[in-house]
């Protein structure tokens, strides 16, 4: 069975960093894609970033290029998104997906606040 565990997540200053882990098991994800989306309080759940396992290709939303990157670890199944520079508008919960043609198991979230 596919396990995703989110974590990092936290309070933080606007300016500030975090970095989230996601670690998955329950299989070989060789051929998959793991991505990064967030839901805010009152809004629909929104893509954040992606990468491909076996290539590193990634990819990310345009709110979030230059402050945040993604990275993964094969030999740890983990994967990390970086985020830099946070802003306010950054606050919501953070998910992490895994899928080959659409994202077919998802983490429980971790809260992620920016505020001062």
């Amino acid at each position: 069975q596919v396990q995703l565990v989110e974590s990092g997540g936290g309070l933080v200053q606007p300016g500030g960093s975090l970095r989230l882990s996601c670690a998955a098991s329950g299989r070989t994800f060789s051929s998959y894609t793991m991505g990064w989306f967030r839901q805010a309080p009152g809004k629909g759940r929104q893509f954040v970033a992606s990468i491909t396992w076996n290539g590193g290709n990634t990819a990310y939303a345009d709110s979030v290029k230059g402050r945040f990157t993604i990275s993964g670890d094969n030999a740890k199944n983990t994967v990390y998104l970086q985020m830099n520079s946070l802003i306010p508008e950054d606050t919501a919960v953070y998910y992490c997906a895994v899928g080959r043609v659409t994202y077919e198991y998802w983490g429980q979230g971790t809260q992620v606040t920016v505020s001062s």
